[in-house]
């Protein structure tokens, strides 16, 4: 394995995961072994404490019932049954002075502790102590205890046989926890990988979409987990980021598909009068027409950065006390005569003072547009209806109807988009932003604009406003 893949290895979260667990693990088990290795330590010395205190015991019933020599028999008997060099036995004199024992030709180097002995005098019941033979390196746990107030019995056992089986049992258990964080490392890299499988599908996709790939997906296995839900919402934003790349696409090419005509039109008459004109008042016409296009332009991209500040909470709404029945019905006359002269029947019904939380400015721009929008497409004859009203739960609806040309079902749900112009309003005036603008400020006020249609007998469209906290902010972006 090469350095590079050695040091990309050690920075995946894979590998830290795994180096944590096996770091935990190997605290935990050691404690766990310094635990039990203690535990099995103690247990072996109160054995051998106990085994000690007995033959004390022993020997302190035959002192007090058949005598010293009797106990120094037993000693000797003792001593060659376990073993000369497995224990030994001292029976003392207050001062520490040696009278009888065991034989002690291996256990010559072992002392008398006169501490111990004095300890015993001022009414101590045992002592017990271990201490090494410095030339075998052995230990010995000897214990002191009085046989009759002026006789003391010192008697030792060799802690070799314990020793190794401590020895081997701390071979063991080493061996067993290095096999077992081999097998706890394994384990925690496969959960690892396991864990980050999700985080790995989403970086791939988006290497991938990184490639200008927007209908790759990260796959979804619903569990529930975290991860799940990463991919859901890494899914969601990507779903988003194609419509909005869709949306951007569509804008550019409705944009260079606006722009051209008013452009190719003034390019036209500028290079039309200049080539042909020669009277002032055609230089005049020229520029009135200028003008004319440069106003359609100026007022297209005005509107379009309406829409824009207004959909991400830039351009916030001033927001008032507004009477909705007062602004709606100062509207509708405004737009009175242009429908008279059209011949198409206008009437509202408008109750008394409604009132709601919101923009005036922006509220009468979204009732212009959609009446705007009516008595463009009723031909003459027609009928707009314009309603207020408002329902248990303080939400504001208008709506406004009328008996025009309608939108086809395939256009319906198109119509609110930037630029979307449908077949049979492809012939008349407009740059396809009015809808789009009067959505945006619906829903910049917390309310929004459905719409219904049969073609060839009209269209319905219903504003809904909520009266109180109309617009909810977040970031300055807008929520819902």
């Amino acid at each position: 394995m090469s350095l590079k893949t050695r040091l990309s290895i050690q920075n995946t979260l894979a590998f830290r995961l795994t180096l944590w667990y096996a770091v935990i693990f190997s605290l935990s088990s050691g404690i766990a072994f310094l635990l039990f290795y203690t535990l099995v330590t103690s247990i072996v010395r109160d054995r051998t404490d106990q085994e000690l205190l007995g033959q004390a015991r022993r020997f302190s019933t035959i002192l007090s019932n058949e005598g010293a020599e009797e106990v120094t028999k037993a000693m000797v008997i003792e001593a060659q049954a376990a073993g000369v060099r497995k224990v030994f036995f001292r029976l003392l004199y207050p001062n520490g002075q040696t009278f009888s024992s065991s034989n002690m030709a291996y256990w010559k180097d072992i002392p008398v502790n006169l501490n111990a002995i004095k300890q015993l005098l001022q009414g101590t019941s045992y002592v017990i102590e271990t201490i090494v033979i410095p030339d075998r390196k052995q230990r010995v746990r000897i214990l002191y205890a009085l046989l009759s107030p002026g006789i003391a019995i010192q008697v030792g056992e060799s802690m070799e046989g314990y020793s190794r089986f401590l020895d081997a049992f701390k071979v063991i258990l080493i061996f067993t926890m290095g096999i077992l964080l081999v097998v706890a490392a394994g384990v925690g890299w496969f959960m690892a990988k396991r864990a980050v499988s999700g985080v790995e599908a989403v970086t791939r996709t988006a290497r991938k979409i990184s490639a200008n790939v927007l209908q790759e997906r990260v796959p979804v296995k619903d569990t529930g987990d975290e991860i799940d839900l990463l991919a859901k919402t890494f899914n969601e934003m990507l779903d988003r980021i194609q419509s909005l790349v869709r949306e951007v696409k569509e804008m550019s090419d409705n944009i260079a598909h606006d722009l051209k005509g008013p452009i190719t039109r003034i390019r036209g008459a500028a290079e039309v009068t200049l080539t042909t004109s020669h009277s002032m008042g055609e230089y005049e016409n020229m520029t009135a027409s200028i003008i004319e296009e440069c106003d359609r332009l100026l007022g297209m991209i005005n509107t379009m950065l309406m829409i824009s500040k207004t959909e991400a909470g830039v351009d916030k709404p001033s927001l008032e006390d507004v009477d909705i029945s007062k602004l709606l019905m100062d509207t509708c006359e405004l737009f009175l005569p242009v429908a008279e002269d059209k011949g198409i029947s206008l009437s509202y019904d408008t109750p008394d003072a409604i009132h709601l939380n919101g923009d005036v400015r922006m509220i009468q721009r979204m009732l212009s547009n959609l009446l705007d929008n009516a008595i463009k497409y009723t031909p003459s004859g027609g009928k707009i209806t314009v309603a207020l009203a408002q329902n248990s739960s303080g939400t504001v609806l208008i709506s406004v109807s009328d008996t025009g040309i309608g939108i086809s079902p395939e256009e319906l749900p198109h119509i609110f988009e930037r630029f979307y112009r449908g077949d049979q309003s492809r012939s008349t005036s407009g740059i396809g932003l009015g809808l789009s603008l009067s959505m945006a400020i619906a829903r910049a006020h917390g309310g929004d604009i459905t719409a219904t249609s049969i073609s060839g007998r009209g269209s319905t469209f219903t504003i809904t406003l909520p009266k109180t906290n109309p617009i909810v902010l977040e970031d300055g972006k807008l929520r819902g």
